[in-house]
């Protein structure tokens, strides 16, 4: 098998820090019905699949995270 020539590095102004998830409080819909969780950790919040917790989570600063509930309240990523 090739040996891979690409190396991981880390993305410019990436401030994020690796954040210990194991014990998160993580929230899902009020109704319960979607397939995202949430968790509020450190002062990030903590997103990820319910269906496959074990996947990577995404983390938000609080200014992302607005930004992103202003937009998906606002249509901006409605397929339809």
């Amino acid at each position: 098998m090739a040996e891979s020539t690409v190396q991981q590095h880390p993305l410019a102004g990436w401030d994020k820090p690796e954040l210990d998830l194991t014990s998160a409080e993580w929230q899902s819909s009020s109704r319960g019905l979607g397939d995202v969780q949430i968790a509020f950790v450190e002062g990030f919040i903590a997103m990820r699949n319910s269906r496959r917790p074990e996947s990577p989570s995404l983390i938000f600063t609080p200014a992302e995270w607005g930004a992103f509930v202003s937009g998906a309240r606002e249509g901006e990523f409605d397929l339809t």
